[in-house]
């Protein structure tokens, strides 16, 4: 077991450090530590999939700007990095596509891993919300809630919270209507 000792003294990881890791290893660099996620469950692919879908149809019509799919580095101003499930840019602020994503994007989507509970709902709340990303939802399949938050005032405030029959509404898409039902149920056969 690591103990607090361990932890303060351990060299904090750089991006350096984490872009040495083989391509495709499914990880994040979050307060100078590099944290291994196993791969994601098909329940998990299918929600992305869907809520990618949704949002696509909404803002590549519209030219609003580009809707992202993981696995894909979002190199925070902190220094951090992580893989949201689904990351919106809008077309102001396009610059910070490059390479990777290198800033704040406007939306950050998590689908709650059950291995990740924490990192999901607490810290990229946090880490999230310091480094000014607009908007963050966090997507439960096991609840099969979305929850909208809002950054004011450097913190994340409730903009919503969505389950089966509700239309979900986003305070950056203000246009949107995301029809909640369907969007995790199980696919039905052909």
């Amino acid at each position: 077991m690591t103990s607090m000792a361990d932890l303060k003294t351990r060299p904090r990881k750089t991006v350096d450090d984490y872009m040495k890791l083989p391509e495709g290893t499914l990880a994040e660099l979050i307060d100078g530590e590099i944290l291994m996620s196993p791969s994601p469950t098909s329940r998990h692919q299918i929600v992305v999939g869907r809520m990618y879908e949704a949002l696509s149809q909404f803002v590549h019509p519209r030219g609003l700007g580009q809707v992202l799919l993981s696995p894909l580095d979002v190199h925070l101003p902190s220094g951090d990095v992580v893989e949201p499930d689904l990351i919106y840019i809008s077309s102001e602020r396009r610059n910070i596509l490059q390479d990777w994503i290198r800033g704040a994007p406007d939306l950050l989507i998590e689908i709650v891993s059950p291995y990740n509970i924490e990192r999901d709902r607490l810290v990229k709340r946090e880490l999230y919300a310091r480094n000014s990303v607009n908007e963050y939802w966090i997507v439960d399949p096991t609840e099969k809630s979305v929850e909208v938050l809002m950054l004011s005032g450097g913190r994340y405030a409730p903009g919503g919270y969505f389950k089966k029959g509700d239309v979900l509404r986003s305070p950056i898409l203000p246009d949107l209507s995301l029809q909640m039902t369907g969007l995790f149920e199980p696919p039905q056969p052909e």
